[in-house]
């Protein structure tokens, strides 16, 4: 960026900076979403939940089947953009 530019937009940057934190916390939601160890967490959780007798088994079931399919989603398991199974 030369030194015109960057005088020419010095006032967008509160906004740039703006948008770099957002997209940073996207990222970061996203790890904590769709992350390998996000979801072996929430698999542990389920578990202890199950030995507590907090959720029956079709809840734990339920819980454990959406897990797998993101966790398939991340590895490239599953349906592809087009919704086919692959």
């Amino acid at each position: 960026m030369g030194l015109i530019t960057g005088l020419l937009t010095l006032p967008l940057a509160p906004v740039r900076g703006t948008v770099w934190l957002a997209e940073r916390i996207e990222e970061q939601a996203l790890n904590e979403l769709y992350g390998e160890s996000a979801i072996r967490q929430s698999l542990h959780e389920l578990e202890a939940a199950r030995d507590a007798g907090e959720l029956d088994d079709e809840e734990i079931e339920a819980a454990q089947n959406e897990l797998f399919e993101r966790l398939m989603a991340i590895r490239g398991y599953g349906e592809d953009a087009h919704g086919n199974i692959e």
